[in-house]
């Protein structure tokens, strides 16, 4: 066993001053390490979104009625709050869980050699985020589950989510300029299919906040729309994203497209499968709450796929080459479509 070296009071003093320079300086992580990193903060995101749902189909929203106490009195859950106040403030805990996962991440990104600056702020920009939904998540309990903060609050883990899949998928890249794996007219389909993502991720809002699981058996606020409206709407935004992704795959495929692209829109099409076949099941069934419970974890997981096939356009080497002169080629011939192999 190798004898650990004292501790001076120089070094003491470095580690106030700046603990990640000194963990950084002393510790050189693998870059699987790294990568498991990135990839424990999405799964805790992806966590986060789950326990949110059962706080709200439990009617667990007011379990704990104010923050950043969960009562008056008492920082945490009491026996007499029963389990309702358990699922809430069990929900809170796994905050703290999510910030040990966003900040491992940020350790193992800073203490890797060499240093890359990019792949830190990543990091970072994932720690404000769960910050600033934490005090956000505080709001929505304080103003009694208003359905509009509610839907902000998924909001902002969606745009957490995809902070943690950029960065996982940074971790498995070098930092050379991106090079385009397909031509511009699948990029420009790919960001198509983003786009009626985030909206249907946005009209789901509204779709939870204007339905039956308000978060709490007390009276709760909804939102003044018609439900079963704005859940067609939301079953034609889902129809619209499955037929960008098949209209995807059939384009990638006629080009002979890498198989990179190919297999991540392969993925996010089965995805949408079942996701869509949980979500018609959930309507016809009267919204039962493990259905709306698979369907929000099916939501997250979708989302990562989405952005998993836009990543996987283009690649970045490990070092920086120099370009090679490439052929002229026109924007209307399959060469263009495919891009640079």
């Amino acid at each position: 066993m190798e004898r650990v070296p004292n501790l001076t009071r120089a070094d003491a003093v470095a580690a106030v001053r700046n603990p990640l320079a000194f963990i950084a300086a002393r510790w050189t992580p693998t870059p699987r390490t790294v990568q498991r990193a990135a990839l424990a903060a999405i799964v805790m995101s992806v966590v986060i979104v789950v326990t949110g749902g059962a706080v709200r189909l439990t009617g667990s929203g007011l379990g704990c009625p104010t923050w950043p106490k969960c009562t008056d009195d008492s920082l945490t859950a009491t026996r007499e709050m029963g389990l309702h106040g358990f699922i809430e403030f069990g929900n809170r805990m796994l905050t703290y869980v999510l910030c040990a996962a966003v900040g491992w991440a940020i350790i193992a990104a800073r203490s890797e050699k060499p240093y890359r600056r990019s792949l830190t702020r990543l990091g970072w920009a994932q720690f404000w985020i769960v910050m600033s939904n934490a005090v956000l998540g505080g709001i929505v309990v304080l103003v009694g589950l208003n359905p509009y903060t509610v839907a902000a609050h998924f909001v902002a883990t969606s745009a957490l989510i995809a902070v943690a899949t950029v960065m996982w998928q940074r971790t498995r890249e070098g930092d050379s300029e991106p090079r385009p794996l397909v031509g511009k007219a699948v990029r420009q389909l790919v960001w198509f299919l983003v786009g009626a993502s985030v909206l249907l991720i946005l009209v789901g809002t509204v779709v939870t906040g204007a339905g039956p699981h308000a978060g709490d058996s007390s009276e709760v606020e909804r939102m003044p729309v018609d439900w079963e409206n704005v859940t067609k709407l939301h079953a034609v935004l889902a129809w619209i994203v499955v037929t960008l992704t098949f209209a995807l795959w059939f384009v990638l495929k006629a080009v002979d497209a890498p198989k990179g692209p190919l297999n991540r829109t392969r993925d996010l099409f089965l995805i949408l499968l079942a996701q869509g076949a949980i979500g018609y099941v959930q309507y016809f069934t009267d919204l039962p709450e493990i259905l709306v419970g698979l369907h929000m974890f099916g939501s997250a997981v979708t989302w990562i796929a989405v952005l998993r096939v836009l990543l996987a356009l283009r690649e970045r080497a490990a070092e920086s080459v120099p370009d090679l002169p490439l052929q002229p080629y026109d924007e209307a011939t399959s060469a263009s479509i495919a891009g640079p192999r």
